[in-house]
């Protein structure tokens, strides 16, 4: 028999009928039946419903449900698809189903993202062949299950027997029935709209070249050598690709003919033997062939010593359902690269998962993947000398990352402070954070000068060869009371990432904070509107998702994080600062994988990705940004000092303060923003305008920081400073 016509489609819509006509033992196919079912019309449809032999299964109202609910929503259209009714007469069984757009939209919505919504489409495309229907009963229902192909066809010429059962996912009601049918009958229960065919003949001469005529793969599972060769002669004439899995510690067989149609087959392990060479040997004669097929030195030492008792011992070679199943897992893996065009070269590999449970690992005796406890906030022993003095003071300064960008040199009555271009990062687009974080230095220096007695001011300078901003503070006894009373709050301030709660700032706070920038020579603004703060964490959380999805910003974000048992904890952020979770923790975990986060980025997903960021921010009082007047390096260090005034004033008054400053800060055209994001510059670009238009920023202003102002309790861990020579570590 050869195969039913191409063109012949996975059902069949019969109308008024006669119900006898339905009941073929060989069908294996849904029959699709047209009426409205009104119980008057006398249709097919109200012929099958009256007939007390036949069961009615409605769950249709339930799909349409399900399908309502699904994100992203399904289009009007979709909703609007004309149900069917599936009459299934091997089971004498009538269905009642969602068209076939909404059905494989409903079906296969749990794939994704395994597997795209476009990639689905283009499976959806595939036309596969399978031959032999004992391992390939489950190969061909994971192809269906998976939506891996449109198209299934089906061969062999041997009937469902109770020896079969131990693998083959029939049951006792299939007994006697061609393989094929079996296999068939199981994928319409699964989607009746699945195109099958099927051919009882099995891989013989005779019809193999009709049966491999348009298709893309070909599985190829006979119990017979010379049909394992005779399907590859002909898929090579075909330059069709060959997947095989034999039942024995997971072995996958990839022939790529399509890709080079000279490749000898079964990779050359039989020589230039072909099958009608083979059809004429004996039994005893075929073993070597098999063996070399089957690579004995790497049988499992079960299978090995069992083929040594076949015949005598065993009737056949032992199968098991699990080592079945398993091969069906890695071919459907295999279609899957082929049918998407992915790395999947000719070869074969094992997937042992004996191997795999003999190499258990104990997560209880792997001590990195125990939580750590917090270490707590370190109180180290005061500096005494003055110039100690001034140097812990600066070091003190928070910096982006806490990557602390800075060289200190100081004195007595003097300090020097270079912008270290060898800590900058992506987001540090023209030294422009280093600068401000050489900034807030300098104003703790001259915080801890005026607590000892001691006046002076910084001076700016744009450098030279060796830094691209240089600072220098000459102090002198002298009085200033205001810098004074902040020196101890100043060695207290620290990043509070925890959670707060919303309540209003007081008006005269807010005004103290913004007296506190001005008397640095910069502004202030603070959003503390319900509505302006929605609308900043909007914009906050899409740059935060930028950030993640480029794979320079998200590389250089998480090695800033510093985990339990790193060996260079003195700088970056410490996990355990972030005030997150366990869960939470596990997510992060996730997070810092490049791989996931280029496949969001493929599929233009992770707007999860800014969540933290937008509850963080409308879970707040208030925010607050710092900028100045001017865009040279030395505004932006002026505009630092404005930051640590405004951040310690806050948190003299019971504030929690979080730098939760968006990509494009530091950004001032067109071509830095291409730089700190190529695919998403012109979001960037569109963000940025948004949030200077929701802030009041003006043309000639610089955006120094953005802080995240609530009231949370105080932090029990707080980020470490690097050493300076002949000191221990800071915390601040």
């Amino acid at each position: 028999m050869t195969p039913e016509s191409p063109n012949e489609s996975a059902y069949t819509d019969i109308e008024n009928s006669e119900l006898n006509e339905y009941n073929d033992p060989d069908q294996y196919r849904a029959i699709f039946v047209d009426g409205d079912g009104d119980g008057n019309s006398g249709s097919t449809l109200d012929q099958l419903r009256r007939d007390p032999r036949i069961t009615i299964i409605d769950e249709c109202r339930q799909q349409q449900a399900a399908l309502r609910t699904l994100v992203p929503a399904v289009d009007p259209e979709m909703l609007d698809e004309p149900t069917r009714w599936a009459y299934y007469p091997w089971r004498r069984c009538l269905v009642h189903l969602l068209g076939p757009a909404a059905f494989h939209r409903l079906r296969l919505d749990r794939n994704r993202n395994l597997i795209s919504a476009d990639e689905q489409q283009r499976l959806s495309r595939l036309k596969i062949g399978v031959v032999g229907l004992s391992v390939g009963h489950a190969i061909a229902h994971n192809l269906a299950v998976e939506g891996l192909c449109g198209e299934i066809r089906l061969t062999d010429f041997d009937e469902l027997e109770l020896a079969n059962l131990n693998r083959v996912p029939g049951t006792v009601f299939d007994l006697g029935l061609n393989k094929a049918v079996v296999a068939a009958r199981r994928i319409a229960e699964i989607d009746p709209y699945i195109t099958v065919r099927i051919d009882r003949n099995g891989a013989v001469a005779e019809t193999i070249d009709e049966y491999l005529r348009g298709l893309d793969v070909v599985v190829e599972e006979c119990d017979s050598l010379d049909a394992k060769v005779l399907v590859r002669e002909a898929a090579r004439a075909r330059k069709l690709p060959v997947l095989m899995t034999t039942g024995d510690r997971g072995l996958l067989d990839v022939e790529r003919f399509d890709l080079d149609p000279g490749r000898p087959i079964l990779h050359g392990l039989l020589g230039d033997i072909a099958a009608r060479d083979l059809a004429g040997l004996s039994s005893k004669d075929k073993v070597p062939h098999v063996l070399r097929i089957l690579d004995a030195p790497e049988l499992s030492p079960r299978m090995a010593a069992s083929l040594v008792e076949v015949g005598k011992t065993l009737s056949t070679w032992p199968q098991l359902a699990a080592e079945v199943v398993l091969g069906a897992t890695v071919v459907a893996n295999a279609v899957r690269r082929i049918g998407l065009g992915e790395p999947m070269p000719s070869g074969r590999v094992r997937v042992d998962i004996a191997d795999a449970l003999d190499r258990i690992g104990d997560p209880l005796s792997d001590t990195s993947a125990r939580p750590s406890a917090p270490i707590p906030a370190q109180n180290p022993p005061r500096p005494t000398g003055m110039a100690d003095i001034l140097s812990e003071a600066a070091t003190r300064a928070p910096s982006g990352g806490n990557a602390q960008p800075w060289h200190i040199e100081a004195s007595d009555d003097r300090i020097n402070l270079r912008l270290a271009t060898k800590y900058t990062t992506a987001m540090d687009v023209g030294y422009r954070g280093s600068a401000v974080a050489l900034g807030a230095a300098a104003f703790n220096a001259r915080v801890a000068a005026a607590a000892h007695g001691l006046a002076g001011h910084v001076r700016w300078s744009r450098g030279d060869e060796g830094t691209p901003l240089y600072g220098i503070a000459e102090f002198s006894p002298g009085s200033t009371p205001e810098l004074a009373e902040l020196y101890e709050p100043m060695l207290a301030r620290e990043t509070n990432r925890l959670r707060g709660t919303s309540a209003p700032i007081p008006v005269e706070v807010l005004d103290a904070l913004r007296a506190a920038a001005g008397n640095e020579g910069a502004e202030l603004r603070i959003l503390d509107n319900p509505s302006e703060i929605e609308t900043a964490a909007g914009i906050l959380a899409k740059t935060d998702r930028i950030r993640y999805l480029t794979p320079t910003l998200h590389r250089e974000m998480m090695s800033e994080l510093r985990w339990p048992g790193d060996p260079v904890p003195d700088t970056g952020i410490e996990v355990t600062t972030l005030g997150l979770d366990p869960g939470d923790i596990v997510v992060l975990d996730i997070l810092r994988r490049p791989e996931v986060m280029a496949k969001l980025s493929d599929w233009n997903a992770g707007v999860a990705l800014g969540d933290d960021t937008y509850e963080r921010v409308t879970s707040s009082s208030a925010l607050a940004v710092i900028s100045v007047h001017g865009r040279r390096l030395t505004d932006y260090a002026l505009a630092g000092s404005a930051v640590e005034a405004v951040w310690v004033g806050a948190q003299r008054h019971g504030l929690a303060v979080q730098p939760v400053s968006p990509v494009f800060l530091y950004a001032h055209d067109d071509r830095d923003l291409q730089a700190l994001s190529p695919d998403h510059a012109e979001t960037l670009r569109d963000l940025q305008y948004a949030f200077r238009r929701l802030t009041g920023t003006e043309r000639d202003e610089s955006q120094a920081l953005v802080l995240r102002l609530s009231y949370a309790p105080r932090p029990t861990v707080r980020s470490r400073r690097r050493a300076r020579p002949g000191s221990t570590p800071q915390c601040g």
